[in-house]
């Protein structure tokens, strides 16, 4: 059976979800796809507990709970989710309609498409050193999704960015030791990260190591930590625990890269008055996209995702005046939000 809609969304990040919410405000009936086998994105899937502290009017939310909040918005939308699927064909019909089918056999006749598949089918970077793929999510991992099981233990954390130092500094104090090990001196994370990481550091409870890592060290079939080589070329032996490697993302946009659209640099080119892409009817919200001064905040993809819901409404409805409507005044929001006695 092929389900018709008006649009559907690829990717069920924060600013998919958000995408929901504001084609709902519009009347806009919304089925989403995504290729993990629940919501969230890399939110829930890499760090669903760090905090995030730019989203208006919170204060400081984890992650896991900022998408909670946000699915809690969208139920008087009712959406229609297609979870542990991946979208693998788009055909152009002759109507400028889609037909979109996914790696399970669902398939969609849709008027519109939005991507908000962040970075597409990513993947973290993962440690190729020897001996490593044999302990992958036994003793090397790729998230922290219970940081409380950590406490008392030593770590090793791979990486520079953001994730790698907020873990470190988030499990100071909780872990026996932490090593941080990262390939040059200088962090990619930010500033205010790396000022505490480095006031923190006292070369006992918290560690700073800047090398590459060889392979993992064995003793009778144990795991016992890393092999890393410093600057100079001397080989270090860490002892750890647990290791975890916080080397980012690897992009991957799949099928999509296929689909005749302007892309630079692993990311499509939109307008940025409705964040439609060079193909009419398909749409790109979130770090999937770019255009001149983008910057790859949840904030600037809900901004999107506003603009795209009107674009979004326009295609399907050429003919009819888009009226913006206040969620504070407007009979017929309070209607499509359920607030009507």
């Amino acid at each position: 059976m092929t389900i018709k809609t008006d649009v559907v969304i690829i990717g069920a990040g924060p600013c998919g979800l958000f995408q929901v919410f504001e084609l709902g405000l519009l009347d806009i009936h919304a089925h989403v796809v995504d290729s993990l086998r629940h919501v969230g994105g890399q939110c829930t899937e890499l760090y669903p507990d760090k905090p995030i502290y730019d989203i208006p009017a919170i204060p400081v939310c984890g992650a896991q709970e900022l998408v909670d909040r946000l699915m809690e918005q969208i139920k008087p939308f009712e959406p229609d989710f297609h979870l542990g699927q991946t979208v693998t064909t788009l055909e152009h019909k002759d109507d400028g309609r889609f037909l979109l089918e996914t790696s399970t056999g669902t398939r969609f006749d849709t008027a519109t498409v939005i991507l908000a598949a962040g970075l597409g089918a990513f993947q973290a970077r993962r440690l190729r050193a020897r001996g490593a793929e044999q302990w992958e999510n036994k003793k090397i991992h790729y998230k922290i999704s219970e940081p409380d099981s950590l406490a008392g233990k030593d770590l090793l954390i791979l990486g520079g960015g953001d994730s790698a130092l907020d873990w470190t500094l988030e499990l100071h104090g909780k872990a026996n030791r932490i090593t941080l090990v990262h390939r040059r001196a200088e962090y990619r994370a930010q500033p205010a990260s790396v000022s505490k990481l480095k006031s923190l550091a006292d070369g006992v409870s918290l560690k700073q190591f800047h090398g590459n890592v060889r392979a993992v060290i064995e003793q009778d079939g144990q795991f016992g930590g890393l092999e890393i080589v410093d600057p100079e070329g001397e080989l270090h032996i860490v002892r750890a625990d647990d290791v975890f490697v916080f080397w980012g993302l690897a992009p991957n946009l799949g099928p999509i890269s296929d689909w005749d659209l302007d892309i630079e640099k692993r990311q499509v080119r939109v307008d940025t008055e409705k964040f439609q892409t060079s193909v009419p009817g398909i749409f790109a919200v979130g770090d999937i996209n770019c255009y001149p001064g983008k910057k790859k905040l949840i904030l600037s993809g809900f901004h999107e995702a506003a603009l795209a819901a009107f674009g979004v409404q326009k295609h399907i409805h050429p003919e009819q005046k888009v009226r913006l409507q206040y969620t504070t005044t407007s009979p017929i929001m309070h209607k499509r939000l359920g607030l009507e006695d």
